[in-house]
């Protein structure tokens, strides 16, 4: 009965484009359609549903982790239409997942809106590449397509260490070797220390999460290796310091100077909803020019915002302006872009402005219309 289920409410999933399959006690699955939560109208779940659901698709050894420590994740492939993350955890004694859907296709740079200036980026010989932002915001999307960028055009040895993987990669013009922690490796950390003996000329790094983590991926790219990596931070300004703050008082100095010379760029993103349908991301962008690497080194942080603001003929965009452009475009709703935006008070100011500026150039025109009559 179960497998059924799961393969029923898969392929739905697919189909319809959602996000995130919830699945717990009491309720009907529940899918995350362009962000909004939707209840499938099919029986409530009942205790024995959610552990024959979660049987039927969770390998023993996360069998065993969820009985130890209450949780446990993996990823897993649904044929050949797509792959899935999933997070299965107990909740008042009962099981409960959330599946979130990996699509297979992978989309250019271009399509995800990324410039051509990020895309440059990537090509550098060595340094640190970050993309951050909130959970589910496409982070991974972002990454798996500037990788497959690269895959595409140059002959690397790209090394991803993920946890559980995500995109699958197939070798084209590049080596791809994808290490998952807590299958293939131990820690991010220990993973990233080893692929340094394994001539990568790429590393991807699934989430700087810990001090041991950073330090490595930062040494590795000032070893002469391309290192993206992720971080739950909001802003490019706010990564820089979330990096430093992760480190105790006395090795701060000495961390803004490595910081410096080894980050090449950061993209900060969110996703909102499209008006008619899908969602579509907001991109913050900073590379890192010799000013802001000064800036980092003299812990002038503080500065980054403004210097990002200056530097659009580098590719560069303050979120808060993303957000508007999108706004204006009439891409989305003025709502959901106050939701999303870094000083929203600033910017509904500045909307509010341009809709009272696009007022008066309608009345304006209707004027010339009639002067233009008139002669």
């Amino acid at each position: 009965m179960a497998t059924v289920l799961i393969d029923k409410l898969l392929a739905a999933c697919v189909k319809q484009g959602a996000s995130d399959i919830h699945i717990t006690v009491n309720q009907p699955p529940v899918f995350r359609l362009h962000g909004r939560m939707r209840k499938l109208e099919t029986k409530v779940l009942e205790s024995e549903d959610t552990v024959a659901l979660m049987k039927s698709i969770t390998p023993e050894r996360c069998q065993r982790e969820l009985q130890e420590s209450g949780s446990a994740d993996f990823g897993f492939a649904f044929g050949d239409q797509a792959r899935f993350r999933v997070s299965v955890f107990k909740q008042r004694g009962n099981i409960a997942m959330v599946l979130r859907q990996i699509p297979n296709d992978k989309l250019t740079p271009e399509q995800l809106g990324l410039s051509e200036h990020i895309v440059k980026l990537v090509h550098r010989p060595r340094g640190l590449f970050l993309v951050t932002g909130p959970t589910g915001s496409g982070k991974s999307t972002t990454l798996a397509s500037l990788v497959n960028h690269i895959n595409e055009e140059v002959d690397h040895h790209i090394i991803t260490i993920e946890d559980p993987i995500e995109f699958y990669h197939d070798h084209i013009k590049s080596t791809v070797n994808q290490r998952e922690v807590g299958v293939d490796v131990p820690s991010f950390a220990e993973a990233i220390r080893r692929a340094l003996r394994q001539d990568p000329d790429v590393i991807l790094v699934g989430e700087l999460r810990d001090l041991e983590t950073i330090e490595a991926a930062i040494s590795a790219a000032e070893t002469g290796h391309v290192v993206f990596g992720t971080l739950h931070t909001n802003s490019a300004q706010g990564t820089i310091n979330r990096i430093i703050d992760a480190f105790p008082g006395n090795l701060q100095d000495q961390i803004r100077t490595q910081l410096s010379t080894s980050i090449i760029g950061i993209v900060a993103q969110t996703l909102l909803p499209r008006i008619g349908g899908g969602r579509i991301a907001a991109y913050e962008t900073l590379v890192v020019t010799p000013a802001i690497a000064n800036l980092i080194r003299e812990n002038k942080t503080f500065r980054i915002n403004s210097a990002i603001q200056t530097g659009a003929k580098y590719g560069m965009q303050l979120m808060d302006d993303a957000l508007f452009h999108h706004w204006k475009d009439e891409k989305v709703t003025t709502e959901d872009v106050l939701g999303k935006a870094q000083r929203p008070d600033d910017l509904a100011k500045r909307i509010v402005d341009a809709k009272r500026g696009i007022e008066q150039e309608g009345a304006g025109k209707e004027d010339d219309f009639y002067s233009d009559m008139e002669g």
